[in-house]
């Protein structure tokens, strides 16, 4: 612990000092004269020390205090010590609030701290991204004022902060933004601003996923309810009436089984851990006997179906995912294509990737329908799907299983000529290669 300065030593130095002034001064009959010039000096002395301190301060960049003489040493100790300290609480303060900046610019939400009177104190990078905030720039600005939205300027007037409120974004209107307004202190808020948007279309999917299913499951409900209420014991239907009735009720439960189970392969897909896959897949032999299911198809069609299949070309994977992905993509082509049409299915190697595509020379799809194409229950066309047994999931499965393996689904179509679908897989070389003509 430093010593304070002593005002008595201090004192007795000064008066010990014009005593020997005064007694020299009176020896030589010079009292007056020794003494204004002792104080002359002494004021000197002490204005040289003034000047010296305020270079320090204001002028020079050192922090080590100057040479001193006397106790204006140890008031330049005592100076450069609380200046040293000083910069010591500072350095831990910017280390503090960078450490707050740093953990608030990690978070996955925008923040924007605000006084009483609404103005920004500080706001985090993501808070100028999704509302379009500017830093430095906006310091001192009402918050109200950068966001002219009139329900958000009344939400902030009512001050009733119970329940979020969600708007679309200043800065991009297809982001859905929901604030949050929180006490912060003693005299601030601190504004939380999330992006939604993912978690409001995921549960307008989940409505839609509803409402499509209920109105999947009424149609065929709705034709065997009202056969069985019009069939009893006592009132059979004669035998062409029967016929009828018994193959409309075997088609809608057929229709509503496939539905069942395809939902099922979709939510088991969904649910599925970490993929874990199989070694060696035999695409080959699964496509030659996706070949004779498909010509039982296409009994009644009568397309003109090809396949041409590499030998050999392998891949790993879970084999019923991705039996059930060629499947679906042949099916389709086979229900959606006129009678007579013109189908192609390959299997090929490009590079280091295989290859599996589907081609028709059917109707096409519009540029505006192909993207929501892999949605659930997303049909171009109602009216045929329902007609060809469709569920609208087919493909939806087929996604998620090229998602799993690390796939896309490529779709290439024009109207009037035809639609192709495609997707790779890493290729492997099967230990054993079996000789499957091309066909």
């Amino acid at each position: 612990m430093r010593l304070l300065l002593s005002k008595r030593k201090i004192f007795s130095k000064i008066f010990l000092l014009f005593f020997i002034v005064a007694l020299i001064g009176w020896l030589f009959d010079l009292l007056f004269p020794a003494l204004f010039a002792t104080s002359l000096v002494l004021l000197g002395w002490n204005y040289r020390h003034i000047f010296i301190l305020d270079k320090w301060l204001w002028r020079d960049k050192k922090l080590t205090p100057p040479a001193g003489d006397g106790s204006w040493q140890q008031v330049f100790d005592g100076i450069y010590y609380r200046l040293r300290k000083a910069r010591k609480k500072n350095k831990e303060l910017r280390a503090l609030i960078r450490r707050f900046r740093d953990g608030a610019e990690a978070l996955p939400d925008a923040i924007v701290v605000l006084n009483s009177d609404w103005t920004i104190i500080w706001c985090n990078k993501l808070a100028q991204q999704l509302v379009g905030l500017r830093w430095p720039q906006d310091e001192r600005q009402r918050i109200d004022n950068l966001i002219r939205n009139p329900e958000f300027q009344t939400y902030i007037q009512q001050k009733q902060f119970d329940q979020p409120l969600e708007l679309s974004s200043p800065v991009n209107e297809d982001l859905v933004l929901e604030y949050r307004m929180l006490q912060y202190g003693d005299d601030q808020h601190l504004l939380i601003v999330r992006d939604v948007t993912q978690l409001k279309l995921l549960e307008q999917v989940r409505k839609d996923f509803v409402a499509n299913v209920s109105h999947e499951l009424r149609t065929p409900l709705t034709v065997l309810q009202g056969y069985l209420e019009v069939m009893d014991a006592d009132n059979l239907p004669n035998a062409g009436i029967w016929l009828k009735a018994h193959t409309v009720m075997l088609e809608q439960t057929k229709r509503m089984d496939a539905l069942v189970q395809q939902l099922l392969t979709l939510s088991r897909i969904e649910a599925a851990a970490k993929v874990q896959f199989e070694d060696h897949i035999d695409v080959p032999a699964m496509l030659a006997m996706l070949e004779q299911e498909s010509q039982t198809l296409n009994r009644d069609k009568h397309h003109q179906i090809s396949f041409s299949v590499e030998p050999g070309l392998v891949v790993s994977g879970i084999r019923e995912e991705l039996r059930s992905a060629f499947s679906n993509l042949i099916t389709n082509a086979i229900k959606y294509t006129p009678n007579g049409g013109e189908i192609q299915v390959s299997w090929v190697r490009q590079h280091q990737k295989a290859v599996f595509s589907v081609s028709d020379n059917g109707e096409g799809i519009a540029p505006q329908h192909v993207k929501r194409l892999t949605e659930r229950f997303y049909r171009v066309d109602q009216a045929r799907a329902r007609a060809t047994g469709g569920t609208g999931l087919g493909l939806a499965i087929v996604k998620h299983v090229l998602q799993r393996h690390n796939s896309k689904l490529m779709i290439f179509s024009e109207p009037k000529k035809g639609s192709s679908f495609s997707f790779s897989l890493p290729a492997e070389i099967s230990p054993k290669r079996k000789a499957i003509k091309v066909r």
